[in-house]
């Protein structure tokens, strides 16, 4: 009784919709056009809730769309040339037969509309949000939502065969992954697609309709979404949930994350702005996707999580990063080389597991066991050299290959995955193994203190031997800000008498230990010996800042010693040494891999900047100061130069500090120093990582090119920016982005501080949120100098 009177609403609605429809509009004349760049003009609807026009994408073109005008957001609601973005200069013709075109700078015809022939009189953009062509007896020959993108909204109509594409990601507009379409056979279904064909993969929710019985989706202005038989007959209801049309904005959107959601925005002052979501589904689209092809909701060898948002969200398992760092749907790719299949048996002891608890790749097992232990199935995985992954759940061992596909984390799905990660050599060979089975790794570099000399130390992966050694409690990984206090006999005894030094510098040595009690963990410790003066001030900045911080792109400082004379830090050990050990050496990281560094340690300064309880200023970031891990997560390492700053302060004056090519001007002018130093010194890094070349090379023959931000400012204004990348075919294929990081590190190498973004504002712009604005005029310390004298360490 109540679904009756529910369909009875919902056609009385419809009657309503179909007679809005007759709304009155502002016609727009033929021989009338827009021209993108032209950011002021634009096709408004009579009441201004709407408009067509051209709309910039960040900074790679423009899109001929339709967008919600009255709101400070302007949502685009569809485009015309999603695949192919236009550039400044494109017009949009209404010709005087009657045809939309548009066109590039050059004449080309990018897209348009053949309404029936010399038949439309005017254009028009109405209320709803539709477009139209009419004739002069307001007959609609063609119109926007007939042809819809990835959205619909109130009054729209979806007819049989008609579909919606979601977009690539959230900033890219193009087609993407996933399809909402209501079918000839009359059900209404979303597909994963083929991407990047348009093609059916597989269906992951439909209304389950008859063969033959939905013929249309409306989505009334009251908010209800329903499917509903040629008879006017309910069939389905979408989205029940009722929104007055007169108070809220609304539209339904099939989402690049596979999701169908639908938005309501307040049309009153007064009430919280912004697009909040009313209804979505799948209810757990993570879950929702399995197949035996595709990847699923994530790419290849990444899983999908539902976040407390109801948003999903894709992520890498330990050893893996993403492809593509501005775009985690595309996957994730192991960094690491794989188990050798024959040398598998001498190969089980360079690899451990990762656990990660209630995940599961299913689809992608090869072999399955029962009933087992979950030791039997950590060996079974460990001596398979196909095994990438386990996954052991009652009892159950299944084994998994790459690429490993339809990944999710629920608590719904208990037990754990068991991640093959190997523990030492992630970018080379692994050396040849002697006779007595020692295994030679190169691991890099470890910082020590102050303004340091970062030297390369060769460690050996420990062949444990049975020994008496003095117990003392494993390191805990602390809740709270505190770091533990070690005996310097603990200490002794971990670095066997400190015996293998990783490295020397300025303040003491480093050497490498481990835990014994905590599953032979390996550590760094850096021994202070001159601890008189700044010394000791460092040595209490370090472990009061180091203790306190807690993020994923810092390095963890497990503990210290402060023990009569003795003073030690114990950090946790990077097996991957520093970043200048990647960018410098004789194989460099990838394009993408280079990108997710520079997102990590932006991440890593933003922390530091903004999220501290007390402000942390680096001032010494470079490459050797960054070290990398396991997982090949970049790190920011020694805080020994960081100068504190209490909540109410936003400068401090202090003697100079940093490193030669990395060193922001104001330190050489008596100006207070701000966190923007650190600013300056992410913006020559930046450029080293895009270019993967050091910031002053003084063998190159042309002189022009020795000082990269020079050279960089030099290609950004003459256009050569293939020059910065020619040796470096995925970069060359990128060059937009590489002109992005360029311009993103011009701005922060600005002679004026105060032109400077924040480290925040820099995040933003690397991750996509925020446009890129044109830089001003390219300065540099060095450009900025070369008229009067150098400091004597920077003209060496």
């Amino acid at each position: 009784m109540a679904f009756a009177l529910l369909q009875s609403l919902c056609l009385l609605l419809l009657l309503l919709t179909i007679s809005a429809k007759a709304q009155s509009n502002t016609n727009i004349s033929l021989a009338t056009s827009l021209t993108a760049g032209n950011d002021d003009t634009y096709w408004g609807s009579p009441a201004g809730d709407f408009a067509f026009g051209f709309q910039q994408i960040g900074n790679d073109g423009y899109l001929l769309s339709i967008w919600f005008n009255n709101i400070p957001e302007k949502t685009i609601v569809w485009s015309a040339n999603r695949d192919t973005l236009a550039q400044k200069g494109s017009k949009v013709d209404l010709t005087t037969d009657g045809r939309l075109v548009l066109s590039d700078p050059q004449g080309g015809q990018m897209w348009s509309v053949d309404s029936a022939i010399n038949e439309a009189a005017y254009a028009a953009m109405l209320d709803t949000g539709n477009f139209v062509l009419a004739r002069q007896d307001s007959v609609n020959l063609w119109e926007s939502f007939d042809e819809p993108t990835d959205t619909i909204l109130p009054t729209q109509t979806f007819n049989q065969d008609s579909q919606l594409i979601s977009r690539y990601t959230e900033t890219n507009y193009s087609q993407g992954r996933f399809k909402f379409i209501l079918q000839n056979d009359g059900n209404l279904v979303m597909y994963t697609l083929n991407f990047p064909l348009d093609t059916h993969n597989s269906a992951y929710w439909s209304t389950q309709t008859s063969i033959g019985s939905g013929f249309q989706v409306i989505f009334n202005q009251s908010g209800y979404i329903y499917l509903i038989a040629k008879n006017g007959t309910i069939l389905n209801m979408v989205s029940s949930n009722p929104v007055s049309v007169q108070e809220y904005y609304q539209r339904a959107v099939v989402g690049y994350d596979g999701v169908f959601r639908q938005y309501v925005y307040p049309k009153r002052n007064g009430m919280p702005s912004g697009w909040r979501t009313w209804f979505f589904m799948p209810s757990n689209i993570c879950l929702r996707i399995g197949a035996d092809t595709g990847s699923g909701a994530c790419g290849f060898n990444s899983y999908c999580s539902m976040g407390d948002d109801q948003n999903p969200s894709c992520r890498c398992p330990p050893g893996y990063a993403f492809l593509d760092p501005n775009d985690e749907r595309k996957g994730c790719m192991q960094e690491f080389l794989s188990q050798k299949c024959d040398e598998s048996s001498q190969e089980t002891n360079a690899f451990y597991f990762a656990e990660l608890p209630n995940t599961d790749w299913p689809l992608s097992d090869y072999e399955h066991f029962e009933p087992v232990n979950e030791d039997w199935c950590r060996g079974a995985c460990l001596t398979d050299c196909y095994c990438a992954a386990a996954i052991f759940r009652n009892q159950n061992c299944w084994k998994k290959r790459i690429p490993l596909s339809n990944g999710r984390l629920n608590q719904s799905i208990g037990g754990k995955a068991l991640i093959k990660v190997r523990k030492y050599d992630t970018t080379s060979s692994i050396a040849s193994k002697n006779k007595d089975q020692t295994t030679l790794v190169l691991v890099g570099s470890v910082l020590l203190g102050g303004s340091v000399i970062v030297l390369l130390g060769a460690a050996f992966l420990f062949i444990f031997r049975k020994r008496n050694t003095k117990r003392f409690e494993p390191y805990k990984v602390m809740q709270d800000t505190n770091s533990r206090s070690f005996s310097y006999e603990e200490l002794e005894d971990a670095t066997s008498g400190f015996k293998e030094v990783l490295g020397r510098g300025t303040y003491g040595t480093v050497y490498k230990g481990v835990l014994a009690l905590d599953n032979g963990r390996p550590i760094a410790v850096k021994k202070l010996e001159k601890m008189v003066g700044e010394g000791e001030l460092e040595f209490k900045a370090e472990v009061n800042t180091i203790g306190a911080t807690n993020h994923k792109n810092l390095v963890h400082l497990i503990g210290y010693c402060n023990e009569g004379q003795h003073r030690l830090l114990v950090y946790e050990f990077m097996s991957n040494g520093s970043l200048a050990n990647f960018l410098f050496g004789p194989t460099r990281p990838n394009w993408y891999k280079r990108l997710n560094f520079a997102l990590g340690i932006a991440r890593g300064l933003l922390y530091l900047h903004e999220e501290c309880s007390s402000q942390i200023i680096h001032c010494d970031i470079k490459p050797q100061n960054i070290l990398i891990d396991d997982s090949l997560t970049t790190k920011i390492s020694d805080f020994g130069l960081a100068k504190l700053l209490k909540k109410d302060q936003s400068q401090t004056m202090t003697a100079i500090r940093g490193t030669k090519g990395y060193v922001a001007p104001e330190w050489f002018r008596s100006l207070p120093i701000t966190a923007k130093v650190d600013v300056y010194s992410f913006g020559v890094l930046l450029l080293e990582l895009v270019c993967c070349r050091k910031s002053f090379e003084q063998d190159l023959e042309n002189e022009d090119q020795m000082i990269l931000a020079d050279w960089a400012c030099d290609c950004y204004k003459e256009r050569k920016l293939h020059m910065l990348v020619e040796n470096d075919e995925e970069a060359m294929d990128d060059l937009e982005r590489v002109k992005k990081f360029l311009m993103i590190a011009i701005w922060c190498t600005q002679e004026d501080p105060s032109q400077r973004p924040t480290m925040k504002k820099v995040t933003q712009m690397l991750e996509g949120a925020v446009d890129v604005s044109l830089p001003p005029e390219p300065t540099s310390f060095l450009h900025a100098t070369k008229s009067s004298t150098l400091p004597s360490f920077l003209s060496s």
